[in-house]
């Protein structure tokens, strides 16, 4: 189950029904690995049309040099240098591309087992992890932006209220807005209870004079390789 289909020796060279199988078992591979990209994620049809066609494009690479130890190592590096003249991409694209690749280095030495082996084992990893919270954000954390005058001490002035509402506050960051005339103090927060927050920005609203008050989810940080 686990040997390459390509028993002739280089000299013989490949013939059609191999390449066929091998084709088509690539590009069967690559569109279930596209579908497991897009799996609760958003990619453009570009990247996915792409993936799925990628490890037939790298199986016959594959076979083209297949026997030049020369050739190829100067097609891995070609293949290295397209994700440096590329933009850049998200941890999870980039790992689905590797994935392709790999899968598609199986297929192009005619171990067709050991690609769908592959594809099964990783891509029931990607759907567990993509179900489980694993890595996610805690929903109950949340950003709040508070605007206040400039003659005001931001130093400790919502101390109790955190105190009394949330279960941890932390100062992330101070800037000036307003030509300078204006603080805007950023926290992340989490909330003892969440029907507590209209409360919580009332008694705020009472310390900075009615100025702009922001409270929403953190947002997620597009992670770039």
């Amino acid at each position: 189950m686990l040997n390459t289909i390509l028993t002739e020796t280089v000299s013989s060279g490949i013939t059609l029904p191999q390449l066929i199988l091998c084709t088509l078992t690539s590009l069967g591979i690559g569109i279930v690995l596209a579908f497991l990209h897009t799996y609760k994620n958003t990619s453009s049809k570009n990247f996915v049309m792409t993936l799925a066609i990628l490890p037939a494009v790298v199986q016959a690479v594959i076979m083209l040099v297949n026997g030049n130890l020369g050739t190829g190592v100067a097609v891995m590096g070609a293949f290295g240098l397209v994700r440096f003249r590329s933009a850049p991409g998200n941890a999870r694209e980039i790992g689905s591309v590797f994935l392709a690749m790999a899968i598609g280095l199986a297929t192009g030495m005619g171990y067709l087992g050991i690609a769908v082996l592959l594809l099964l084992i990783i891509g029931a990893a990607i759907l567990i992890l993509t179900e489980i919270p694993f890595g996610s954000q805690s929903f109950s954390q949340k950003e709040l932006k508070v605007t206040i005058p400039e003659n005001l001490d931001y130093a400790g002035i919502f101390d109790d209220l955190f105190e009394k509402y949330t279960k941890s506050a932390e100062l992330m960051k101070v800037r000036t807005t307003n030509m300078g005339s204006l603080y805007e103090l950023c926290y992340r927060i989490e909330l003892k209870k969440e029907e507590e927050e209209k409360a919580m920005l009332d008694d705020i609203r009472c310390r900075n004079g009615n100025l702009t008050i922001v409270c929403g989810r953190i947002a997620e940080n597009r992670e770039e390789l």
